[in-house]
């Protein structure tokens, strides 16, 4: 038996003890070990037995009306009263977004603009979402005799939701059909338009098999309300080739959505509006020098994804966009971008307003002792953010090239900065 020489014999048993005689208890048998070392645990995992386990499912995804932050509102116009949907502060600068065909303002941005990150983007903004006449969710069947507006006069419809409201500019957010009504209404009305966030935007009449396959939709639509044909036409319009393997789930939900929740009647006359679009007639100035006025003035983001079949439509907008106000990007990975990519759209967005002076990453808070508000520098604007107010304001005295400021209360939080 080994053992050691002892100098004195401890009265308790104490964490100094077992300080003491850590070298001990490997040498010592367990009969001679102290009382605390030997009735601590052991390194080894003691066998736990579960109870109460419930398992929880993540939410279904729902294209449901019922959200309490946004209210609807009817605007009369020469062509009949639209609906709007508003979500936000209406003290705050404005965004009008516009849907595409076959959706309606709940279908297209509300899952987008419930988005964590865009929640604490608009903060200080406020949403006017404007439905196509007859598109929205629960719309009757509209009059045989109705004649429906062009895309000129759905573009021409937003000044009067503007007037109604007493806006003064927005900022565009547009999908598809919407993002080309926001573009005509752009090229005719440019003061009233800020900047421009365009998705999937065609510039250019319809072609020949867009032509063609939209025409038997239009045929079934109004003969036989929503076939498998016209419903399988739509998912390939927004997600293009390929969705049964990326979400399955999306995908069902947005088949159910046509079935259920869509006019057939109704989307014929705006479909058939869409395709008998005219050219938006804007181009690219090869030379510096001169100034063109057939494009669109204010900054751009335009944007697609890359499983889109709308990738052509974006390069040819580009094409004829100024470069110097304009930004194409190709998000990998989804054919509609606002669905299967809110999180990179949503950033893309961020430094987009960031740049035009309505959104400034703030990498702590200011103190209200301090001068709260942030100059950026881009291209021949230079933009503040204030939190003390929201209006427009200009300098004096300061080189012609810089633009007005915009001053709005910072919408970025430290946790939605990435």
């Amino acid at each position: 038996m080994l053992g050691v020489v002892k100098q004195h014999q401890p009265a308790e048993n104490s964490v100094a003890d077992v300080n003491n005689y850590c070298t001990v208890s490997s040498i010592l048998p367990m009969e001679d070990q102290p009382a605390l070392l030997r009735t601590m645990p052991s390194d080894s995992m003691d066998d736990i037995e579960l109870k109460n386990i419930q398992l929880q499912f993540p939410t279904a995804r729902t294209l449901s009306r019922d959200d309490t932050n946004t209210t609807e509102e009817q605007v009369m116009t020469e062509k009949g009263s639209i609906l709007v949907a508003i979500q936000g502060d209406r003290r705050k600068p404005a965004i009008m977004s516009f849907h595409d065909i076959g959706l309606n303002y709940i279908a297209n941005f509300q899952a987008f603009f419930n988005y964590i990150d865009m929640r604490a983007l608009l903060e200080n903004f406020c949403v006017y979402h404007v439905n196509a006449p007859g598109q929205e969710e629960g719309a009757p069947a509209l009059p045989e005799d109705y004649i429906y507006p062009t895309m000129d006069e759905l573009a021409d419809m937003l000044n009067i939701v503007m007037a109604h409201y007493n806006l003064k500019s927005v900022i565009g957010f547009g999908v598809g059909a919407g993002a080309n009504i926001l573009a005509r209404f752009a090229l005719n009305y440019p003061n009233k338009v800020e900047c421009m966030c365009l998705i999937n935007c065609a510039s250019t009449q319809a072609g020949w098999i867009e032509w063609g396959y939209q025409k038997m939709n239009l045929r079934n639509l109004r003969a036989k309300g929503m076939t498998e044909g016209v419903r399988d036409y739509l998912m390939w319009h927004h997600f293009g080739k390929g969705t049964d393997e990326r979400n399955h789930d999306l995908v069902e939900v947005y088949k159910q959505y046509f079935e259920r929740h869509v006019q057939p009647v109704n989307l014929a006359l705006f479909i058939d509006s869409y395709i008998r679009r005219s050219d938006l007639s804007i181009s690219r100035e090869t030379d510096p020098g001169k100034k063109n006025d057939n494009t669109l003035r204010m900054s751009v983001m335009n944007i697609t994804g890359a499983f889109s079949p709308h990738i052509d439509d974006t390069v040819t907008l580009n094409g004829r966009l100024d470069p110097t106000n304009s930004t194409w990007m190709k998000i990998q990975d989804c054919g509609m971008v606002l669905e299967e990519q809110p999180g990179k759209v949503c950033e893309a967005f961020r430094l987009f307003l960031q740049g035009q002076g309505y959104a400034v990453a703030l990498g702590r808070k200011l103190s209200s002792a301090s001068v709260e508000g942030l100059y950026t520098i881009g291209k021949g604007k230079m933009a503040k953010t204030c939190r003390q107010a929201t209006t427009s304001v200009s300098l004096d005295g300061i080189d012609s090239a810089v633009a007005n400021i915009h001053i709005t209360e910072n919408p970025i939080s430290e946790a939605a900065v990435c």
